[in-house]
């Protein structure tokens, strides 16, 4: 499954995530810098990171655990 983490450079916070999610083995994860792409920036300027699986539109938004990115997966798989 892929997912994709919505960051910026330079966020210390998503460097947590992608840290957590470096922990979830069953998943491909894509970075995508929300500066690079104006409808990403308008809708996660204030939310990110926020993990989000394209095909199914759904979200984590942060904080989350390692236990709550599992439970995303669970739940989206």
């Amino acid at each position: 499954m892929k997912l994709i983490l919505l960051g910026t450079l330079g966020c210390h916070l998503c460097e947590e995530a992608e840290l957590i999610l470096l922990h979830c083995k069953e998943v491909e994860i894509e970075l995508i810098d929300i500066a690079e792409q104006e409808h990403w920036q308008e809708k996660y300027a204030i939310k990110i990171p926020v993990l989000y699986h394209s095909e199914t539109k759904n979200e984590l938004c942060w904080p989350f655990s390692l236990s709550d990115a599992q439970a995303f997966i669970k739940r989206i798989n």
